[in-house]
């Protein structure tokens, strides 16, 4: 009995074979991700989760780009504070759409808006602890996190990723959130309101997953797809972070990635 390739000449066989090559190729690389990481661990004591809301198309957003990025250099980071940019994606319509912008992104600053914790929806937004939080433009220091906030371990293991969130609080049920960060990204903007501008990029969401925790004798625990991106980035990281239903973060951590599998 002949298979299915034996039906076929022998050019489109090989073209077949190729083409499916390529596609197992690419899925591997999606699940795969940029790099690896091992394990992070946050310390008792809270990390702060700061988010800027951006986008590409406002033309008030590079300075708090270039006040996010400072962050990379600060000695406090991924120890006290975890910085991410989700790009929104609602000014997409004024000429230029972002490339790194997501609907999600837009979402959850809506629902910030929802639960009061900022008082509209708009760019660029900051969000520190689940609060809006506008020291940025006068450089005021960051607000300080709870003393005990719980330990929050990001871990790495055959490809597969897991939460583990350990804490003194009576807690019923948690919301677990891992992100993966691009640094080092550039875009030429030829229309909009940054036409003729190279705008500058660190910490930008490239994926975003949610899980909700199960908790096991006051430890609460959750398995995670691994990141993947397409983007090429100079350099990789990792910020995760755990809420309860929808309200502010309790705890963070982050770290980079291994630069030798990038």
């Amino acid at each position: 009995m002949q298979s299915a390739t034996d039906c076929l000449p022998r050019g489109t066989w090989l073209r077949a074979t190729g083409a499916l090559a390529l596609l197992m190729l690419l899925s591997l690389s999606a699940v795969a991700g940029p790099g690896s990481f091992g394990s992070f661990a946050s310390g008792p004591r809270q990390a702060l989760l700061v988010e800027l809301y951006t986008s590409e198309g406002c033309s008030s957003c590079p300075p708090a780009d270039q006040w996010l990025a400072k962050l990379a250099t600060d000695e406090s980071l991924w120890r006290e504070v975890v910085p991410v940019a989700f790009h929104v994606d609602y000014w997409d319509y004024l000429g230029w759409p972002d490339r790194f912008a997501n609907a999600r992104f837009s979402d959850r600053q809506r629902r910030y808006a929802r639960l009061g914790a900022t008082r509209t929806v708009y760019t660029p937004g900051v969000m520190a602890g689940g609060r809006e939080w506008r020291g940025w433009w006068q450089n005021e220091p960051l607000p300080t996190g709870s003393a005990r906030a719980g330990v929050l371990t990001l871990h790495e293991n055959d490809g597969a990723i897991s939460l583990t969130y350990e804490t003194e609080r009576s807690l019923k049920s948690l919301n677990g959130h891992v992100a993966l960060l691009g640094f080092g990204l550039r875009t030429a903007v030829r229309r909009g309101e940054n036409a003729g501008r190279e705008l500058a990029h660190e910490f930008v969401v490239l994926d975003w997953q949610q899980t909700t925790l199960s908790r096991n004798d006051g430890v609460f625990t959750a398995s995670l797809r691994r990141p993947g991106t397409e983007v090429d980035a100079e350099r990789f990281a990792l910020a995760a972070w755990v809420s309860q239903g929808q309200g502010p973060p309790l705890q963070a951590v982050g770290g980079w990635m291994e630069a030798d599998d990038w």
